[in-house]
């Protein structure tokens, strides 16, 4: 069984968005052509609490893009996005949606982040995500979505480290930053994961 996993195609995230990521309206269309070559195909979305810990207007004197120790944990201080129920939290308008079969949400507890669509980012929680997985017996994933080396890379690792073959589709996918997606790539491919473009993927 081969599945698709879409990545937080959200508004906020696509030019336009609070937390643009360049090019990320560019992979829409992409994206609903490959779902045609999967068996499954399931997606995560950001869904944060007003106030959420990761808003940098949480912290009074701190400013966007500051990295932080919180609650033991690195985390950089993003704008306001993807709030629970507000137009920047919808999938994008162009995203087809009729054969995502799940949709599993993250970044909902306001005093902990999670880009990973396994766990947040301490691992203190799970999305239930791995678990559903293990039930379809899904061995190999392949990732797509935004933005590249946040929510896509984290998750692609996490899989790995759940025991599952993760795959990402690198034209299908668009990073806030160049030099910080290289590394993620080679990240990646140490920890055993691969890399292809969707020419790469057939029926």
């Amino acid at each position: 069984m081969k599945i698709l996993v879409i990545i937080d195609m959200q508004n906020d995230f696509i030019p336009g968005g609070a937390l643009a990521v360049p090019g990320g309206d560019e992979i829409v269309s992409l994206i609903n052509r490959l779902q045609e070559k999967f068996d499954l195909v399931i997606a995560t979305q950001d869904w944060h609490p007003k106030a959420h810990s990761s808003f940098a207007e949480s912290h009074p004197g701190k400013g966007e893009f500051e990295s932080i120790d919180l609650n033991g944990t690195d985390q950089i201080l993003w704008p306001v996005h993807c709030v629970q129920n507000t137009e920047g939290a919808k999938f994008h308008r162009y995203l087809k949606t009729a054969r995502i079969e799940a949709i599993f949400r993250k970044g909902t507890d306001p005093e902990i982040d999670s880009y990973s669509g396994f766990y947040d980012n301490a691992h203190l929680k799970s999305t239930g995500l791995a678990g559903y997985l293990r039930e379809k017996g899904v061995e190999e994933l392949y990732f797509c979505g935004l933005a590249a080396e946040y929510c896509v890379y984290f998750s692609v690792i996490d899989a790995l480290k759940e025991g599952f073959k993760a795959v990402l589709i690198e034209d299908a996918t668009r990073a806030l930053d160049a030099d910080d997606f290289k590394k993620a790539k080679e990240d990646i491919l140490e920890k055993g994961g691969k890399i292809i473009t969707s020419e790469e993927i057939t029926d």
